[in-house]
């Protein structure tokens, strides 16, 4: 699939759930519950059809996202579903890790052979302020993880100013001690807790020149489907990415598309437009006619997104989308 940029889009991230266990404060607001009830929800069985129709218009990695993924109970069956698609090469998972420490081994089992683990702070009383959720969980599933033999394990930690940016050189010895890849990412303006958190905004390059000052950072590829500039770090097997959609955005080299819980095929992170994929499913559409409906979509995907000029466009939360 080609956008009317020529960029090949060959990536889906797939929303199993707009719930979350979690409430960070850069993603879904505390008030918030205006969740998508269950029984809208697109069934493992509709989830599949539609990933093998993504499939055979040439995605080959998907990411099953939130939410939390794990909080529905049907995560492992999805996944053996859509891993057992002809095409698709890579599946991989987005996650708080507050339930992997349970879960690890049944989803490498179904399929699931990458993660990245949403980890902001290493201290306690900082993690819950900022997500509500316990660290000591988070640790455990990452150690669960790393027992199960996922490989790579992406540890993301978005960085803000005057809350964990302290962190990031602590944040570095944790990833290099365990073997973990670690990346940083800039907040989003998106939705009423994205736009709240743009208070602290911190660009990354900041965050570079910091790390420049005490480490040797080499530019290094990295398998993977993201926008994240990768460095070496010394002379040791630890790769730290950047991702800086505000900064230094990469919408030139787009590849993805979101699926949201309900269906509904959302074209940028930073958009509104959707296609009514789940809709057009269950009132009868053929495979033929959903594949049309995608191509089609693809037409209206933006050039790049608005958070600059248009910081208040994006309503839903970013749980919605998984990010």
């Amino acid at each position: 699939m080609r956008d009317q940029f020529n960029r090949d889009i060959h990536y889906l991230r797939l929303s199993v759930t707009d719930r979350c266990d979690f409430r960070c404060r850069y993603c879904l607001p505390r008030s918030h519950r205006g969740f998508a009830v269950p029984k809208a929800w697109m069934t493992p069985k509709e989830l599949a059809r539609i990933g093998g129709i993504f499939a055979a218009l040439g995605v080959r990695h998907i990411r099953l996202t939130g939410g939390e993924p794990l909080v529905r109970a049907e995560l492992p069956d999805i996944a053996r579903r859509l891993h057992e698609l002809p095409g698709i090469e890579d599946l991989s998972l987005s996650t708080n890790a507050s339930r992997l420490a349970k879960f690890a081994g049944v989803l490498r089992d179904a399929g699931v052979s990458r993660l990245n683990v949403s980890l902001d702070s290493l201290q306690a009383k900082v993690f819950e302020r900022l997500t509500g959720g316990k660290l000591h969980k988070v640790l455990a599933g990452i150690d669960a993880a790393i027992e199960a033999g996922f490989s790579p394990i992406k540890i993301n930690m978005v960085v803000m100013r005057d809350v964990n940016d302290l962190e990031v050189e602590g944040m570095v010895r944790f990833c290099r001690e365990r073997g973990l890849t670690l990346r940083f990412i800039e907040t989003m303006p998106v939705g009423d807790a994205g736009r709240e958190a743009q208070n602290h905004y911190l660009p990354l390059p900041v965050i570079e020149d910091r790390l420049r000052q005490v480490h040797q950072l080499t530019p290094a590829a990295m398998h993977g489907s993201g926008p994240a500039r990768y460095f070496r770090v010394d002379d040791s097997e630890l790769r730290i990415g950047f991702i800086t959609p505000q900064s230094q955005h990469f919408c030139a080299t787009c590849n993805r598309v979101r699926l949201g819980v309900t269906g509904d095929l959302y074209l940028c992170l930073g958009q509104e437009d959707k296609v009514a994929l789940g809709r057009m499913l269950r009132e009868g559409a053929d495979d033929e006619q959903l594949s049309q409906a995608i191509i089609e979509g693809l037409r209206h995907k933006p050039e790049r997104h608005e958070f600059l000029t248009a910081p208040t466009a994006i309503l839903r939360p970013m749980s919605q989308l998984g990010g």
